[in-house]
């Protein structure tokens, strides 16, 4: 019999694990998501729902009384209350690797600590240590959330003195850290997995792409050189040695004008930017994570075809039901997410454009360009 397993969260992510779950009858029986949204993206491709916030401490352990496995798709979860239920359910990544990664200053503080390069940073309390951070730092520093912060939200970019209190009003006597400003010349990422027995594979490295701090595209292989390439894949692995959580994490990394590798952040589950191994590698980052969290000997991790991932997000003057998306050209993979109703810069779907043979990523590119003028999000 294959195992119950269970997810903290339902939206997309938790939806194609789900789908990947499916593929795997031998190894799960069942999914069951704890998501706070009705009728949430998971569920509808088979997944039972607790409908609950993410941290809710009676769904939490409802969520680990009906399962053998638990992971999360969110790192919202409330790692103490996990900590708690691991005698009902084994959990992976483990409650101390959550806690670790869902705290920035914590991140970042145990990856120094581990001689990971990372932005310098300092902890910021009042608004006396964000004017000191901002004298050793300069001009621009971001000012961070430490917690609860994706797709930019809990991110304020600070350029001048003038904006110190209106930034430091902003959080709402969040708990904070501030960071120096990385001039970057790329964004890139590496998917990389550890299973519980130790096993560490990772994709090839990435390069992304972001409007308005939201991933926009991810263009696999990154537009870098071999020794770059390696130099991320090396410190991803050298993350996940440290770290030893087991399952997927998505390591967000800057390319230094001068070519360094720096690490911008780490996510403890499947990304958004490992969404073109659904069809650009024999093993998907969700399939993988799966293999990662049960124990199993971990996929193939080459890339197959050159592809371009495009999320669609929802319109900037738009609210509402919208018109459903079709996509019908060759090598291009269309995956929504069943979310009714668009939201301004709200993840709807993504689509996966796949290289031919000796197609370049330039060549994908300008194809790309006219696939964006096919998809409009337009009122039901």
């Amino acid at each position: 019999m294959g195992k119950i397993l269970g997810i903290i969260g339902g939206g997309q992510l938790g939806m194609m694990i789900t789908e990947a779950a499916k593929k795997m009858p031998e190894h799960i029986s069942k999914v069951i998501v704890l998501d706070p949204v009705k009728n949430c993206s998971a569920s509808q491709v088979g997944a039972e729902q607790i409908i609950a916030d993410f941290k809710d401490k009676n769904a939490i352990i409802e969520l680990a009384k009906r399962s053998d496995i638990i992971t999360y798709e969110i790192e919202s979860g409330d790692s103490e209350v996990l900590k708690i239920v691991e005698k009902d359910a084994e959990i992976n990544p483990s409650p101390e690797t959550l806690k670790i990664i869902q705290d920035k200053f914590l991140q970042k503080s145990f990856l120094m600590q581990n001689d990971i390069h990372v932005p310098e940073f300092i902890l910021v309390e009042s608004i006396s240590d964000l004017k000191k951070g901002l004298r050793k730092f300069g001009y621009p520093s971001l000012l961070k959330a430490r917690r609860d912060a994706y797709d930019g939200r809990g991110n304020f970019k600070i350029d001048s003195p003038k904006q110190i209190q209106k930034a430091f009003n902003y959080f709402n006597e969040k708990n904070l850290m501030l960071e120096k400003f990385i001039s970057f010349k790329m964004e890139v990422s590496v998917i990389a997995a550890r299973n519980t027995k130790g096993q560490i594979k990772t994709f090839p490295l990435v390069e992304n792409i972001h409007e308005d701090n939201i991933l926009c595209q991810t263009i696999a292989p990154a537009r870098v050189s071999e020794k770059i390439a390696k130099k991320a894949q090396d410190i991803a692995k050298t993350t996940m040695s440290v770290l030893k959580g087991a399952g997927i994490f998505g390591i967000e990394m800057f390319v230094t004008e001068n070519d360094e590798i720096i690490i911008n952040e780490i996510a403890p589950r499947v990304h958004n930017s490992g969404h073109h191994t659904l069809q650009s590698s024999e093993t998907s980052q969700f399939e993988q994570h799966l293999r990662a969290i049960l124990g199993l000997e971990l996929g193939d991790t080459s890339l197959l075809h050159p592809t371009i991932m495009y999320n669609i997000l929802g319109p900037k003057n738009f609210e509402g039901e919208y018109k459903p998306i079709v996509l019908s050209e060759q090598n291009v993979f269309l995956k929504m997410y069943g979310k009714k109703i668009s939201k301004p810069s709200r993840k709807l779907g993504h689509f996966n454009l796949v290289g031919k043979q000796g197609e370049s990523i330039d060549q994908l590119l300008k194809k790309l360009e006219s696939l964006k003028d096919k998809i409009s999000i337009n009122p039901a």
